[in-house]
């Protein structure tokens, strides 16, 4: 099943992360971080099938070396919380063989990435137990490669000028002036438009090979679909849910599974009504045919005259007076009434939903905070061990026997870091509280489209009441014209 996934993010320092651990993540290697002195080792990870790094003309060769590369990187950056490089993650398609699918992405890298002069650090991950969706990585620095090899700046300050020319100052006496990108890759405009070139070279391939599957690069919300995007889980939490063991994020997306079923229930129900009020309004607007008010008074005496019993009678009061009360607590009394609460019941449906997805963003966001707090947890004893040795020699042995515990705590630690009060601590109960509160307030919008069922049924059953209504109207009129035809013959 063809399928779009383009994923754009940052690699921070201000959020506990290395760039170079971020390159051996991704091409399934080991490397050494001079910035950090710790290595981080990702060999045994699996699905990594292939690896390249892309340069410009002018940056020096030494880069095709992935260590060297993005320590230079790091050594570029000084400042503790500095923005190190752009990450971008791209499905695969499963309609396409590996090598036609390394083929596709290496031409779209080289031609939207590469010509504009960016260093690009390529991945393949394709599927095993630890990677069943085929996708690619592409890590590239934030600062441009000037012509002389150095890395350039990137941003530059913008000043505003007065009438004649000359440089603003504010109240303070400083001149006014902005920032803006000496390059503009992270700009809004070009990822957006490396989002619908990549839904193009995709789709191109699938033309050509005559396959009748297409991507699409729109957002849900730019589509018109309320749809709510499920979580990135990651092999750790598909290999925990695959062998029976629950976890926050695989919850998290059946509830988000689940809610999405419930909107697509809900628009198929509202599109079918307002499709059958759109031809009732055409019938209503035809000349000496009744308004809604005419129809609803002639069905009931049409239905009483008819009942057998006293019974029959009150069954169909019951019936009149239901629809009545749906219509009046309403404020129904027109076709277009109808359409009106139509429509504002799927506007509450999409209501519901930037709920969820608000609430669906912190939740993520806070449990990716609680895990660390987890790892830091467990890690620390070890950190508090190494510098426990007074002797360099002893300390560097036991880092070296201890690198990967050490490797996690220190991601922890940097990752925690702004959220640690003056004395030492983290706001553990409240996040832990935000959450079952956003959990609690995600699980009641349920209801609340079981709400919106609710109405969809009433709304269904004046949708019975007015078809028969008209079949009867119609019955009637036709009777009356057959019996003045045979008059007049």
């Amino acid at each position: 099943m063809s399928l779009y996934h383009f994923h754009a993010g940052l690699i921070r320092r201000g959020n506990g992360q290395s760039a170079v651990a971020a390159a051996a993540y991704r091409a399934g290697e080991k490397l050494y971080s001079e910035y950090y002195g710790e290595q981080a080792d990702y060999t045994k990870k699996g699905g990594v099938r292939y690896t390249e790094i892309f340069l410009p003309p002018q940056a020096p060769k030494e880069y095709l070396d992935r260590e060297t590369l993005w320590n230079a990187v790091e050594k570029a950056e000084e400042h503790p919380k500095a923005q190190l490089a752009f990450s971008y993650d791209i499905a695969l398609q499963n309609e396409l063989t590996l090598e036609e699918n390394i083929a596709l992405a290496r031409k779209y890298v080289i031609e939207q990435f590469v010509s504009r002069g960016m260093v690009v650090d390529f991945a393949v991950h394709a599927p095993d137990k630890e990677c069943p969706n085929p996708h690619i990585h592409l890590l590239c620095p934030i600062r441009p490669i000037l012509e002389d090899g150095q890395w350039g700046e990137k941003h530059r300050r913008v000043y505003e000028l007065d009438q004649q020319g000359n440089k603003k100052r504010n109240a303070k006496g400083k001149y006014v002036c902005h920032t803006v990108s000496t390059t503009g890759w992270g700009n809004k405009d070009t990822l957006i438009r490396w989002r619908e070139e990549w839904a193009n070279y995709v789709n191109r391939v699938f033309e050509e090979k005559d396959l009748d599957c297409r991507i699409d690069h729109r957002s849900n919300k730019d589509r018109r679909l309320d749809e709510l995007p499920t979580v990135h889980e990651g092999p750790a939490v598909r290999a925990m849910e695959a062998r029976g063991i629950r976890t926050e994020k695989g919850d998290l997306n059946r509830r988000i599974r689940s809610l999405n079923a419930s909107l697509r229930e809900i628009r198929k129900k509202i599109k079918s009504i307002l499709e059958w009020i759109a031809g009732i309004r055409q019938k209503l607007e035809k000349p000496k045919q009744p308004d809604l008010a005419q129809l609803l008074n002639a069905y009931y005496q049409k239905r009483s005259a008819g009942a057998w019993s006293s019974a029959g009678k009150l069954s169909n009061l019951k019936k009149w007076s239901e629809v009545i009360n749906i219509l009046t607590e309403r404020n129904i009394s027109t076709v277009d009434d109808l359409r009106a609460y139509a429509e504002k019941v799927g506007d509450r449906a999409s209501e519901l939903n930037a709920v969820v997805r608000g609430n669906k963003e912190r939740i993520s966001e806070l449990q990716e905070l609680l895990r660390m707090v987890e790892i830091y947890k467990e890690y620390r004893p070890v950190y508090n061990q190494m510098n426990a040795f007074k002797f360099k020699g002893r300390r560097e042995k036991f880092k070296a026997e201890h690198e990967k515990e050490l490797h996690f705590y220190y991601m922890a630690a940097r990752r925690l870091k702004p959220y640690f009060t003056p004395d030492g601590k983290l706001p553990l109960s409240a996040w832990r509280k935000e959450v079952t509160r956003l959990e609690v307030e995600t699980d009641s919008v349920s209801a609340q489209h079981k709400e919106v069922h609710g109405e969809l049924k009433k709304l269904t059953d004046i949708r019975v009441v007015v078809e028969d209504m008209l079949h009867q109207w119609e019955k009637g009129r036709d009777q009356i014209r057959d019996t003045h035809c045979g008059t007049e013959r």
